[in-house]
């Protein structure tokens, strides 16, 4: 005769955790070096597309802002130590994919410190700006830091060298915030 056995609800429930969180793509990450903390992170990086003043420029699958450095001469990054804590290389996740406007071709992955990996675009290792704040904003067009200058890329992956009056700047002239 068959007997029906449960399963502790604490056993259960973490099962179910567990498999609620791979569904949805959810791992733990390390924020800096202050802890674990749970974040939904894509199954791949993704380069797409977003219409700006500028024109179309890149942005990851969150809508942030991608940025190349002037200073960058080929596949090699020239930000390291501070600059990374300002301008953070763009993490590779899983094969990088291209949406939108984006050119899969152009889309590319280069190594760096340690043997991390960087996203790239047309050649261009690819960084953020920590002073975008939201989705959208490009706060780092054109500003000179870190002995060159730093610009978002159109869809051909050529730096855009204009600047927008919604950069995030103050009004003070140009968009640059001086």
């Amino acid at each position: 005769m068959l007997t029906k056995k449960r399963l502790p609800l604490y056993v259960a429930g973490g099962a179910g955790v567990s498999a609620l969180a791979v569904f949805l793509g959810l791992t733990l990450g390390n924020a800096q070096a202050t802890g674990s903390t749970l974040s939904a992170s894509p199954s791949s990086t993704v380069v797409t597309t977003r219409d700006t003043p500028m024109g179309q420029i890149l942005v990851d699958a969150q809508g942030r802002t991608l940025y190349l450095f002037a200073k960058d001469t080929g596949p090699a990054s020239m930000c390291s130590g501070s600059c990374l804590s300002y301008w953070p290389a763009v993490p590779v996740t899983g094969q990088p994919q291209a949406a939108g406007g984006a050119s899969a071709a152009s889309v590319g992955v280069i190594s760096g410190d340690e043997g991390s990996q960087q996203l790239s675009y047309a050649g261009h290792p690819l960084y953020y700006f920590v002073g975008d704040k939201q989705p959208g904003q490009t706060s780092g067009q054109g500003v000179d830091q870190f002995g060159a200058k730093w610009y978002v890329l159109g869809r051909s992956g050529a730096a855009v060298s204009t600047v927008s009056s919604s950069a995030g700047g103050t009004s003070s002239g140009g968009g640059y915030g001086y």
